[in-house]
């Protein structure tokens, strides 16, 4: 599909007092343009129901049209979400991403950048709880005041954090009750609500109506040839290439934990999975199969991973990059990568895993970092249940492998070097000294993985890009990176490619999958790009 520019670009700021950016969104309103899905929303005030910009109902008449840069804005003015396209859907508003050391700080002000972090903070499934941390510890955590956050936040968003975190709950629960058959006792816990009075409550006060009113003949099913689990719909921002998405996973995929299928018009991707929440650990598996036409990722859960839910669906828009911005990534690496604006980063689910994976792959070469890992998954990870004759063991757990002996993983092929990493990462990951995930603290994570043995900036560089969700790393002694760019100094490629990197901050990240995949020296057009990594 070819997207013609809109101009003026829709900047990433409040939009409620800005008539000049409101004209630009209503041309996208009136193209029904899905770049700029989750970028705003339309309050039409004849009818009190704010929409995303894809909506397919007639288009409003621009005099009743105001606009806001975040759902929970729409609500705080009084608006009710839309039945129909379901702002719940839509993809997060664009991160506001920025360099942890500082260098990029000139693209926005610090304000506007510990606002963001907030934001990032509540959109977590594991903030929704109302046993979770107070916004004072928030603020703490961010180096603050209470007082401050509150007025940087309300600033930046046009709301409070409460408000904020209030729409976040409500949208969530909204989606859960549309999209599955969940009890409505049970999308009240998941959402964050300490009970289904309080729940019941809310919901009427912002929507008007009583939960059960939402629930649909039977839950929403996903394309696939097993009806079994839960099934949800997760939204992303065009263009995306999925063929390079799910071609990367695929060149990586381990038997037993992944399967992927490549087939036109089944891109699709199956994978295992534990999730840790408290005390207590949920297996299972899940699939998620790509609607080009709408923009969108069905998604199926297994029943046993119900109870965390919202945590996989987190996961899910990691690993697949779901909430990326091209439009703000294409402007600036477009000039410099023009056969890439499809490509996102691929993630992963558990930052234990992607990190053990890519010790392993120090070094070696794909297909060899695939036999050992999947040896190491044949020996120590646990099986599981699923309808799916590919889908029948998890990756090993920290514990696992810390108590793995030497001669054990000895045995797998896997030298000493990198036995003595991927210990180091699981007891650091077993003892809670280490964390592997989006929202980390990302200067300090690099730092304590460069100091476990065996690790190097390469590694620390490709958990940060995968792992850590951080949109600006960039490995920088990368071989296969250096011929890419066309480093000259033979002496210190590292250097000259840092150097050159400079200009494609903060999507630095993004300008390396780019890199990459401009190797194979075989046509393609401009729409399609492989993604193959050394």
């Amino acid at each position: 599909m070819v997207f013609a520019p809109l101009a003026p670009i829709i900047p990433r700021m409040p939009l409620y007092n800005t008539p000049p950016m409101d004209d630009a969104c209503y041309s996208a309103l009136k193209a029904k343009d899905a770049r700029f899905d989750g970028c705003f929303y339309t309050g039409v005030t004849s009818t009190g129901i704010y929409c995303r910009p894809v909506c397919r109902v007639r288009t409003p008449r621009r005099e009743n049209c105001r606009f806001f840069a975040h759902a929970a804005q729409a609500e705080q003015a009084g608006f009710r979400p839309c039945l129909r396209c379901r702002p719940e859907l839509a993809p997060h508003a664009p991160a506001q991403s920025h360099d942890p050391d500082a260098r990029t700080w000139s693209i926005q002000d610090a304000s506007s950048i510990l606002a963001g972090q907030a934001a990032r903070m509540l959109d977590t499934p594991e903030a929704w709880s109302e046993a979770a941390p107070t916004v004072q510890r928030l603020a703490e955590r961010l180096g603050v005041s209470d007082r401050h956050l509150r007025r940087i936040f309300d600033a930046q968003f046009g709301v409070s954090p409460v408000q904020y975190l209030q729409t976040r709950r409500l949208l969530s629960a909204k989606q859960l009750l549309t999209d599955t058959a969940l009890a409505v006792t049970q999308v009240a816990r998941l959402s964050g609500f300490a009970s289904v009075r309080r729940f019941n409550a809310a919901f009427a006060e912002h929507y008007a109506l009583n939960p059960t009113q939402l629930r649909r003949e039977g839950a929403a099913r996903g394309p696939g040839t097993v009806d079994a689990g839960i099934h949800v719909k997760l939204a992303y921002r065009p263009p995306y290439d999925a063929d390079a998405m799910l071609q990367f996973f695929a060149t990586r995929q381990i038997a037993g934990i992944e399967e992927i299928s490549l087939a036109s018009g089944h891109l699709r991707l199956g994978k295992t999975l534990a999730v840790q929440d408290g005390n207590k650990r949920y297996t299972g598996w899940l699939v998620a199969s790509f609607d080009v036409s709408r923009s969108q990722v069905d998604l199926r859960v297994s029943d046993s991973l119900c109870d965390v839910l919202p945590q996989v669906m987190a996961r899910v828009r990691a690993m697949l990059d779901l909430d990326a911005d091209p439009q703000a990534i294409n402007n600036l690496l477009h000039a410099r990568f023009p056969l890439g604006d499809g490509l996102r980063v691929p993630g992963a689910l558990n930052g234990f895993e992607l990190a053990v994976r890519a010790v392993l792959g120090q070094q070696i070469t794909v297909a060899a970092a695939r036999t050992l890992a999947m040896r190491l998954v044949e020996r120590f990870g646990e099986r599981v249940e699923t309808p799916f004759a590919g889908l029948t063991r998890l990756f090993p757990t920290p514990a696992a492998l810390a108590d793995a002996s030497g001669d054990g993983l000895g045995q797998l092929g896997i030298v000493k070097q990198r036995q003595a990493a991927i210990q180091a990462i699981a007891s650091a990951m077993s003892d809670g000294s280490l964390q592997l995930h989006a929202g980390v603290d990302i200067p300090a994570t690099i730092a304590a993985l460069k100091a476990l043995p065996g690790i190097g900036d390469w590694t620390a560089q490709y958990i940060a890009m995968r792992a850590l969700r951080w949109p600006d790393a960039f490995p920088a002694g990368d071989v296969a990176l250096h011929k890419a760019l066309g480093v000259q100094d033979s002496r210190h490629p590292a250097k000259e490619a840092q150097a050159a990197s400079q200009a494609w901050q903060p999507w630095r990240s993004y300008a390396v999958i780019r890199a990459w995949a401009s190797l194979p020296a075989v046509a393609r057009n401009a729409a399609k790009a492989t993604i193959t990594i050394k």
